[in-house]
């Protein structure tokens, strides 16, 4: 089979490395990559947004099986593009895709199915936010901006200046653009955040191990949110009674409700999910691979993801045995010094062969070939994951490994894993 992969960061990478582990695939394409990626795939230098180009592509060169893995994309209807041209996509269509693409559609598609989550109101005018927050008088409070904002578009305010000024900043000053044509204004849930990411075909839900990731920027969870600073696989406080309780109550009505709605979705959907005291809840709904979180989940995948992607596309997902294994799996991402607000790249990367020979699988999220040297070209530059016994066992496996790695003014956390 011939492989077109679309996106170029961490999770793309991960994605690859497993592809490339079945004897099915015979060449696999990137568009755009990275310079870890091109390891891998050919790299074929077209902007994930460029579905036109991405499919006269796929046409020209035969490709078996388009795997669309950013959120931009799929909102924008690549999976349709290429079915359309008789092109099998992995990867929900674009009215599955608002899942993700619209949080207010998300939020209502919960309250409408029963599906435990924040209570929440939506507004377009910030006068009217304001006097909301203002007459609710509930700190913190979750501001989120409705559509796609490179996981940025979330403030959780702690007082109400805060909460003014993000939701002027979203409505009024269009920070994020068309993303902020609307705010969801969502009550504060405590408890540990839970990323599970599932396959389905519409009808079977497959849910993978489970995850959980390090968004802020320094350790102890201070600093700004950022896209993930690290993940670890398996979660310490997701049971088996959990997730059978999830499975009950969120995985397969979400699901159901989908296809009751005519929005069948097919592919990776993506729960973020928070264990209150009143039970599990979901906090946001992606409609595609997590990033970082792949980059644990799918070392620890033994079967062949060209069947499973397949069998999703196909809808024959209920005929296929998923095994995974009981290792744990640690992924410490390495920064550009700055991210996520203002960094410079450019700089020359070094140690990554011992890194690798240290037993680490070395992910490329924003890094390229410059006259044959590997430099920075992102704020997340390395995701550097281990496999261990344990969570202990893969967390020291996943240091020792990323020591041996440096480019200026380089930075990550140290305390990865240890929620």
């Amino acid at each position: 089979m011939k492989i077109l992969v679309i996106g170029g960061g961490g999770r793309e990478h991960a994605i690859i490395w497993k592809l490339a582990q079945s004897p099915k695939v015979s060449q696999i394409y990137c568009a755009p990559g990275n310079g870890g990626i091109a390891e891998l795939a050919e790299i074929i230098p077209i902007s994930a947004m460029d579905i036109p180009a991405l499919v006269a592509f796929a046409q020209e060169n035969s490709i078996d099986l388009a795997v669309v893995a950013p959120d931009d994309p799929l909102v924008a209807g690549a999976v349709d593009a290429f079915q359309s041209a008789g092109i099998k996509a992995f990867g929900p269509n674009k009215a599955a895709a608002i899942i993700e693409g619209s949080k207010s559609f998300s939020k209502e598609l919960m309250k409408k199915y029963y599906i435990p989550t924040a209570a929440y109101e939506v507004f377009e005018n910030s006068a009217a936010a304001i006097d909301y927050v203002r007459g609710n008088n509930q700190f913190p409070t979750v501001i989120k901006a409705d559509g796609l904002a490179l996981g940025k578009g979330v403030i959780i305010a702690q007082d109400l200046a805060e909460a003014e000024a993000a939701i002027r900043s979203i409505l009024d000053d269009k920070v994020f653009g068309d993303a902020g044509a609307r705010v969801v204004i969502e009550e504060f849930l405590t408890g540990q955040e839970v990323s599970v990411l599932a396959f389905t075909d519409g009808t079977t839900i497959r849910p993978m191990v489970s995850a959980q990731d390090h968004k802020r920027a320094l350790d102890g969870d201070l600093g700004l949110n950022t896209g993930g600073m690290g993940t670890f696989s398996p979660s310490r406080v997701y049971t088996n009674e959990l997730a059978d309780e999830c499975m009950e109550k969120i995985f397969r009505p979400t699901v159901e409700a989908m296809k009751s709605e005519g929005r069948e979705f097919r592919g990776c959907l993506y729960f973020g999910l928070i264990l209150t005291d009143n039970g599990p809840k979901v906090i946001e709904y992606n409609c595609r691979f997590g990033d970082p979180e792949t980059q644990v989940v799918l070392p620890r995948l033994e079967s062949d993801l060209v069947d499973i992607m397949l069998a999703t596309v196909d809808g024959t997902l209920g005929e296929v045995d998923i095994k995974w294994n009981d290792n744990a799996a640690v992924c410490v991402v390495l920064a550009s010094g700055g991210y996520p607000q203002s960094y410079e790249t450019g700089y020359e990367i070094s140690g990554l062969e011992d890194a690798e020979a240290a037993g680490a699988i070395v992910f490329h999220a924003g890094s390229k070939r410059v006259d044959g040297k590997l430099v920075t070209a992102g704020g997340r530059v390395l995701g550097v994951t281990a496999i261990g016994k344990d969570l202990d066992d893969a967390i020291a496996a996943s240091y020792k490994a990323a020591e041996k790695i440096s480019f200026k003014d380089m930075h990550y956390r140290r305390d990865i894993g240890v929620k």
